[in-house]
């Protein structure tokens, strides 16, 4: 990775008319914008269909695209829909935040109108994309279509038994039963991955390339666990044994209990880790550059006894460390990783990121205890490692200023200079400035937005993943102040 800079930004806080931001107009604008701007990189969240309180890191596949951000003015120049029929539904009215509840009403019933109009005319195509993507599509849209049967429950609570255990011959009859909103959820998926082909192209062909987030772990609400449950830490009714979280820190005396199933890695390492295998492989269709989210987990994992209500009573665990680390490399030469690598440091993970190559993290917005010394203060940076003023999970900058403690904004100010130009700027200059190879800022700090602008609030049961851009707030003026500071610091 050559010294550089981009922009965290995802597609559902792009601008548009329809309630959340897609692979259309608004995204070719972004990546336009982004090179005015002189910027290599676009950072983005997970991509994958959002499932209970839209969480772009609990997904209901990790293979597949969301439908949310299959953009319906493109549908409509491609004669699958009518402009009357999208302006009909209602899709929320206020264009700063996502209502996920009026967009899951409206926009399967528009896609559906789309694919009715589209099966037979693109049926060849389809089929080639089903060949194409034959690991996990079939899979992916026999599960959607019975969450639709089951009342959208998870696969752990379907009365049938046979289908929820994924037997061969529930398999068979579901998928014969439920044709129509297989054939749903596979067109779906054909229209999401041919515009973000489409998109892609676009964004490489001006110089950019794309940084994915890939999570850890998988929902148990997925086609992942249901249909390949033998690569899970599950009992015989598949259910699972102990889940994922991390343990009491300073921030949560409870310790954070995320819920996701842990992998059977004994399981993964016989089958020759063929399941991450081709999970890297998916999500190189998608990305340039992936970053692996809670990279310790490969090393040591805190497994928590299912049913518990919070993380206190779980346990470290060994992970596959470089046995799966060194595959992946060697699989995904072409590929660059980035290890999420933030919060308390062991031997065992520093190790792992030293051996694996990766760059870890750096966090501008963790810099500035006046307490005591932090290495992630600019001046004792490695080269290789990756600046971000904060990430999707860290307050914009200019309200970090208005929550952090007096004496760590001023002393912020004193270190990064910061005078007679506004804030958040001297935290961007700081991080451009530094010599990590890559910096990354949120699309909110160049805005200079604060409260009301946070993309999510760990911890917090809603309001989050919500932000959007507004129409033509990514001014000329940011792109060239931003491009010219680019130049300045060699990025």
């Amino acid at each position: 990775m050559n010294r550089s800079s981009g922009i965290l930004l995802h597609i559902s806080s792009l601008p548009s008319k329809y309630g959340i931001g897609t692979l259309g107009r608004s995204a070719y604008e972004f990546a336009d914008f982004l090179k005015e701007a002189g910027q290599k990189y676009w950072q983005l969240l997970p991509l994958g269909p959002t499932s209970y309180g839209d969480s772009p890191y609990q997904s209901f596949s990790t293979f597949a695209g969301n439908p949310y951000f299959v953009d319906l003015e493109l549908l409509m120049e491609d004669g699958l829909l009518e402009k009357e029929e999208v302006e009909a539904c209602d899709w929320g009215d206020d264009p700063r935040y996502v209502d996920y509840g009026k967009i899951y009403v409206s926009r399967f019933e528009i896609l559906k109108k789309a694919k009715e109009r589209g099966w037979a005319r693109d049926y060849e195509d389809v089929m080639a994309f089903c060949q194409e993507n034959k690991s996990w599509i079939d899979n992916y849209a026999l599960y959607m279509a019975c969450k639709r049967h089951f009342g959208m429950r998870s696969w752990t609570e379907w009365e049938d038994e046979d289908i929820r255990l994924h037997r061969p011959q529930a398999v068979a009859e579901y998928t014969a039963k439920l044709s129509d909103d297989i054939e749903l959820f596979i067109y779906i998926q054909f229209l999401f991955f041919r515009q973000w082909e489409d998109l892609k192209t676009y964004i490489n062909d001006l110089g950019i390339e794309i940084i994915g987030d890939l999570p850890i772990y998988v929902s148990l609400d997925s086609a992942d666990v249901w249909a390949e449950s033998q690569f899970f830490a599950l009992d015989e009714k598949k259910i699972p044994k102990e889940v994922a979280g991390v343990p009491p820190d300073y921030f949560c005396e409870d310790g954070q209990l995320w819920g996701n199933p842990l992998y059977d890695w004994d399981a993964m390492a016989q089958d020759g880790y063929g399941w991450w295998i081709r999970r890297i492989a998916g999500a190189s269709k998608l990305y340039d550059v992936i970053r692996i989210d809670h990279f310790r987990g490969f090393d040591s994992y805190w497994a928590v006894p299912y049913g518990s209500e919070t993380a206190k009573n779980g346990e470290w665990r060994s992970g596959p460390g470089m046995d799966l680390v060194g595959l992946l490399k060697e699989k995904f030469p072409e590929l660059e990783f980035i290890a999420e690598d933030l919060g308390e440091r062991a031997p065992g993970v520093e190790q792992l990121l030293k051996d694996s190559g990766f760059p870890g993290m750096k966090v501008l917005e963790f810099a500035f205890d006046s307490d005591e010394p932090s290495d992630y203060q600019p001046h004792t940076y490695p080269r290789n490692c990756v600046c971000y003023t904060g990430t999707h999970d860290n307050s914009p900058v200019m309200l970090w200023k208005q929550e952090a403690k007096e004496e760590d904004v001023a002393y912020a100010a004193e270190y990064l200079g910061i005078a007679d130009e506004e804030y958040n700027w001297g935290f961007i200059r700081g991080g451009l400035r530094s010599v990590a190879e890559l910096f990354v800022a949120q699309m909110q700090d160049y805005l200079g937005y604060g409260e009301g602008h946070r993309m999510n609030a760990p911890g917090t049961a809603s309001g989050n993943w919500r932000w959007r851009m507004l129409e033509g707030e990514n001014t000329q003026e940011i792109a060239q102040r931003l491009c010219k500071m680019t130049k300045m610091y060699g990025r």
